[in-house]
């Protein structure tokens, strides 16, 4: 029987955690909730997930992806698109902690060496 695994599971459901809370709507004392359950997420996305082979690949592709869609929450906020601008911060919250926890693996393990 196959070990079931955490990891991509957290990162499915703080995909999906995103786009439910940016339907929601940005107002309100929920969003201090959404984020930090978001975050939380990450930050397991970045303990569970990311092996040392895989924390250079990784690191490269939240980068791109940080930079990425802080560019297109300003063009879909300038194009009056509020959903999307939530969505866009939202997984910037959520992929920033493992972003981080990634980061600090690859530094240890630089040192370590």
């Amino acid at each position: 029987m196959a070990k079931f695994k955490f990891g991509p599971w957290a990162f499915i459901i703080g995909l999906l955690l995103a786009i439910i809370f940016a339907f929601l709507g940005t107002s309100g004392a929920w969003e201090q909730w959404a984020v930090l359950i978001l975050a939380l997420l990450g930050l397991l996305v970045g303990i569970l997930n990311v092996t040392g082979k895989e924390s250079h690949g990784f690191l490269l592709a939240t980068i791109a992806f940080m930079l990425t869609f802080g560019a297109f929450a300003s063009v879909v906020e300038t194009l009056g698109i509020p959903v999307l601008v939530s969505f866009f911060k939202l997984m910037q919250v959520f992929i920033a902690p493992a972003a981080f926890i990634v980061a600090i693996k690859a530094l240890f393990g630089i040192v370590r060496d």
